[in-house]
């Protein structure tokens, strides 16, 4: 720093105008260098790292530049005389990397603006007080605007830096989240539903450890949180209890497979695709393309059909009647050659016709159909069944039956039973 501080005053013209300029250039070339390393490195990155580069996805070559600018610019501060206005712009150049650099990840986590845009000030702020030594009066400034309640006093400076810590810890666990659903998604050894179960005990244990990180953080005592503890208890005694409910019956419908995602289920009136079992409620997707939402408790206690619980085969009756004068083994020739050419009908287990029922007017029958894609629903199937059976019905003249009622209308007979006339009058046939 003397050697640089001597090539300084050597140079020619005013120093309050040449240094400031030459702290801009450098500024400027350490910036372009790191700016055409991160060109280059960002393709190696994605290729090394794809877990990593799907999460950040268009932020990879922005971070990577504004990361590989701020250790530059902290050594280009490092080796320049402090107390001059030089030395500052170089500060200013490295709070601007590093908020940057924040704003680029908190963005790449899905985060909001009015989240993101507070902290990278607060950065910028920080960094640039603490590069001209001046960031102690400012913790002191923020310190004095403070507010006492009780016994406790509370200051803007620790009002910051538990917002700051909060969204620190929301974008780890963020980070943390997708990582590790990465990671348990590309398991091979895994199904579905042990993979979403994963995911959600994982999620479950990442919450647990940045919450006792963030009270490390902060410094709070533990003891502070028996009363806190005792009114959570009461709470989840009475107003959380459905909702600790639903999370703990989604972790047993995940753990016992029961119902998985993809499966095909009927509860009460909803029917439809699970698409997704969340923490509070499993998400049903109906074939009107309506979305249900179910609470977990609900499935635990009430009762519900699965069609592809063991076996996504089911098997689809379809009623047909024929009339009572029909050819019934052409009949039920047509219905199975009918049956069969559907496509969505499965050849092995095969279609069969049977005769249920002898009616007044009709003779019951009933095709039976098996197929493997449950969630498109069984009236596509019906409907197309139904109709190739009536349009063969109609080549080959076999006929759709109709109610029909027989009346026989009969004639009275005379009685000539006198016991038919009152006692005392005349036979008034004879008269």
């Amino acid at each position: 720093m003397t050697q640089i501080s001597a090539w300084l005053a050597r140079l020619p013209g005013n120093a309050d105008i040449t240094q400031p300029l030459i702290a801009v250039g450098i500024a400027l070339l350490l910036y372009a260098i790191a700016h055409s390393a991160a060109r280059l490195l960002a393709p190696r990155v994605k290729d090394r790292l794809p877990a990593l580069s799907e999460l950040v996805s268009t932020h990879v070559r922005p971070m990577l530049r504004h990361a590989i600018s701020v250790p530059l610019f902290a050594t280009a501060l490092a080796l320049w005389p402090a107390d001059s206005i030089a030395h500052l712009i170089l500060g200013a150049a490295l709070a601007f990397a590093v908020a940057l650099f924040a704003l680029h990840l908190l963005q790449a986590l899905s985060f909001p603006r009015w989240a993101i845009t507070p902290l990278a000030l607060l950065l910028f702020v920080m960094v640039i007080s603490g590069s001209s030594g001046g960031i102690a009066p400012v913790g002191s400034m923020l310190d004095d605007v403070a507010l006492t309640l009780g016994k406790r006093r509370i200051s803007l400076l620790d009002l910051l830096s538990v917002a700051a810590t909060l969204v620190a810890l929301l974008a780890g666990i963020r980070l943390a989240n997708r990582l590790i659903r990465r990671s348990i998604q590309k398991a091979p050894d895994l199904d579905p539903t042990q993979k979403l179960l994963g995911q959600k005990l994982a999620g479950i244990a990442v919450v647990i450890a940045a919450f006792f990180i963030g009270i490390d953080i902060l410094g709070i005592d533990l003891t502070a949180f028996t009363v806190f503890s005792g009114a959570l208890g009461l709470a989840v005694g009475f107003g959380l209890q459905k909702t600790v409910g639903n999370l703990i019956a989604g972790i047993i419908l995940l753990m016992d497979r029961s119902i998985k995602p993809g499966d095909v289920i009927a509860v009460g009136d909803s029917f439809g695709w699970v698409s997704k079992i969340g923490v509070r409620a499993v998400s049903i997707i109906t074939r009107d393309g309506k979305k249900h939402l179910i609470p977990n408790e609900i499935l635990m206690t009430q009762e519900v059909e699965n069609w592809s619980y063991s076996d996504r085969n089911i098997r689809v009756r379809i009623p047909v009647g024929i009339s009572n004068d029909s050819d019934i083994a052409l009949a039920q020739q047509l219905m199975l050659d009918a049956a069969k050419e559907s496509p969505r009908a499965l050849k092995h287990p095969e279609p069969k016709v049977w005769l249920t029922a002898l009616g007044q007017y009709r003779l019951e029958h009933e095709i039976r159909v098996w197929i493997s894609d449950p969630e498109n629903g069984v009236g596509g199937v019906t409907s197309d069944v139904l109709m190739r059976v009536l349009d063969k019905f109609k080549a080959h003249g076999i006929i759709m039956p109709y109610p029909r009622q027989v009346i026989e209308l009969r004639q009275p007979q005379q009685r000539h039973d006198s016991a038919m006339n009152d006692p005392g009058e005349p036979d008034r046939s004879q008269s």
